[in-house]
């Protein structure tokens, strides 16, 4: 199964420290390869080559063949100059795994995602299933000596001892504790196995915060605040609609997005200014079931989801910084006309606004909703009548294969990607945090957490 594992040094903190870590550099560093690296050229007399060392043979188990499965099967795809390959899929029903199979051309589609596990040929494997398995599964793949990539959430409160039922009505500083405790468990776990746990926030990737972000370092401004929300109308997945499955509602599935870039801007302007992170010291935050008001619960017809749970379906979070500054969040799934993700970034000498849906590169009117046919446009919009921002390249736009392929090279080059379980942690924190606040109508400090 290719060289033999090293155990990367440890980025962050031990479970149970409460010392920042050390968060990877803002450059993004997945357009290294060996061929451009092995093909570099001394620049004068004398100077030595840095050496790099072959890459390892990378060999994926996708554990989940729903819509992420198939985001991430696409983007493995795009990496034809590494040795990677998607070796099995692994999904309930075996049909779903068959399927994604056929459509990629893997070879093993099982049903049981274990058989991955044992296999001695697969050395990393994609976690794309519902929140409420990913630490157990997580857990399994550590020990089996597999590297790990974990969608967002990293983890989350899905109940356990002193849940209310329904699990939604749990005390939430109970929930907070619990969720930072499973994230320092899949931690530990990841760094006593020497595997690495990857954490997939796309938003990281995306073109254009990459840029915004160089844009922000070229400045020297201080970050003031950040806004920066994911909104639509609504996930249509089950397991989304219960706190026993999800872990939450908008604030599990759309406000990762948001919360991790903030969190990583602030982390990168500390580093560069004062060589230690800028931390979140406190959260405030309202949240709701807003498909609740008897008025729209009366409309005979529904454009938003309406039937959930025990899950909130907007949020509003303010964070605010070790340095002051702030980042106002939303997340919301009752916003009609396809996916909203935007991020603005206010500086002392400077603004920068991102908008990774509705970029405008292309824009396109039907008279109705059939003229289009198939074509695709852009995720969660309602119709394709009138006026609509199709999307040239979505998933790229999104940072998706970005995303993918920084996993694939720390895995080849053994070296740490850009976004990694600490960062996981720290999201979840800030999420478990605002559900605390918006129960208990106070302002939480997170100083020591």
């Amino acid at each position: 199964m290719g060289s033999p594992r090293r155990k990367s040094p440890r980025n962050g903190w031990e479970s149970g420290a409460r010392s920042p870590p050390t968060w990877p550099t803002a450059r993004p560093r997945w357009t290294c390869t060996a061929a451009s690296s092995a093909s570099r050229k001394p620049e004068g007399p004398g100077r030595r080559v840095e050496e790099v060392p072959m890459p390892e043979k990378v060999r994926v188990g996708l554990i989940g063949a729903g819509f992420v499965g198939h985001i991430h099967a696409r983007a493995y795809r795009r990496i034809t100059d590494l040795d990677v390959d998607i070796a099995a899929v692994a999904a309930v029903p075996l049909a779903q795994a068959e399927a994604l199979a056929r459509e990629f051309g893997i070879r093993d589609a099982y049903e049981d995602y274990r058989r991955i596990l044992d296999r001695d040929d697969i050395n990393l494997v994609d976690l794309s299933v519902p929140n409420h398995l990913h630490e157990p599964f997580a857990l399994e793949a550590a020990q089996a000596g597999k590297h790990i990539i974990c969608e967002k959430p990293l983890t989350g409160y899905f109940g356990g001892p002193g849940a209310a039922d329904p699990v939604g009505a749990t005390p939430k500083h109970l929930m907070l504790k619990e969720a930072l405790a499973s994230a320092d468990r899949m931690i530990a776990a990841a760094e006593r196995h020497g595997v690495k746990l990857m954490y997939a926030e796309n938003w990281l990737y995306c073109p254009a915060v990459q840029k915004a972000l160089r844009l922000a370092q070229a400045s020297g401004g201080t970050i003031l605040e950040i806004r920066a929300q994911e909104c639509h109308s609504g996930s249509h997945a089950s397991y989304a609609k219960a706190w026993k499955f999800a872990g939450g509602g908008s604030l599990v599935r759309l406000a990762p997005h948001p919360i991790g870039c903030a969190l990583y801007f602030k982390q990168q302007e500390g580093l560069r200014r004062d060589g230690k992170p800028i931390e979140v010291a406190s959260v405030m935050a309202e949240a709701g079931d807003l498909s609740k008001i008897p008025s729209f619960q009366a409309e005979p017809e529904k454009w938003l989801v309406a039937d959930w749970q025990d899950v909130e379906n907007w949020c509003t979070i303010i964070m605010t910084f070790t340095d002051g500054s702030r980042a106002l969040i939303q997340a919301s799934d009752i916003v009609l006309g396809g996916m909203e993700d935007t991020l603005q970034i206010m500086l002392s000498n400077a603004r920068i606004d991102c908008n990774m849906t509705h970029s405008g590169m292309v824009m396109a009117f039907a008279p109705a909703e059939h003229v289009f046919a198939d074509e695709y446009i852009m995720e969660k919009l309602n119709t394709k009548a009138g006026w609509s921002y199709p999307s040239v390249d979505e998933e790229w736009l999104l940072g998706y294969p970005q995303e993918i392929r920084d996993f694939v090279e720390a895995v080849a080059f053994d070296r740490d990607p850009l976004a990694g379980a600490h960062l996981g942690r720290e999201v979840v924190k800030v999420i478990y945090a605002a559900y605390q606040s918006a129960e208990e109508g106070r302002r939480i400090s997170l100083q020591g957490v």
